[in-house]
């Protein structure tokens, strides 16, 4: 309760991110004493996925222009308010309009691949989302069988490795001349 207190009393940005540090902290399950968790009916979850190269956008929308939010991904903080913490160049924050607090990744990465959470501090409750971004890359062959002559009745060993995620299955098919 005096977390609350200090968060809805912030008013000054030292105070405010002071304020935002410490509710995040109480949403990250690694900051909880054991066996201790959060249970918030109204957060969400939801899964995007992107390819490789493309623009993630995360969504996340703030209650009234009065609330503030953070970015997280994993324990690492990436906005807090307006104050950028990440050092990548490719995330930004979208925003449409007062209310929109979105998340921008340009150039996903296999690395982006993972859970991030919007973290929105109301007059009244903290409110979390989380959004799981799944990077997909397409299937590239790095290893293949080089043609090759046998006799009728001989065995072979064909091979063909193939990169990708989702995981390329790979399959094979007989190319009899004409």
């Amino acid at each position: 309760m005096d977390m609350m207190l200090l968060v809805q009393g912030a008013c000054c940005s030292n105070q405010w991110l002071a304020a935002v540090l410490l509710s995040l902290c109480c949403l990250l399950p690694s900051c909880l004493p054991a066996g201790q968790s959060v249970d918030f009916p109204w957060a969400a979850v939801d899964n995007m996925m992107v390819r490789k190269g493309d623009t993630a956008v995360l969504r996340c929308y703030l209650e009234d222009g009065a609330s503030k939010g953070a970015w997280l991904n994993r324990s690492s903080i990436i906005f807090a308010g307006g104050d950028k913490w990440s050092v990548d160049p490719r995330v930004s924050i979208s925003t449409l309009n007062k209310r929109d607090y979105s998340l921008q990744i340009q150039n996903v990465d296999v690395t982006d691949d993972g859970p991030y959470t919007c973290s929105v501090q109301t007059q009244h409750t903290p409110r979390t989302m989380q959004v799981h971004l799944t990077v997909q890359v397409p299937p590239k062959i790095y290893d293949i069988s080089s043609d090759m002559t046998i006799n009728e009745g001989t065995n072979v060993t064909l091979t063909c490795l193939a990169t990708g995620k989702p995981e390329p299955s790979i399959s094979w098919r007989h190319i009899s001349p004409s």
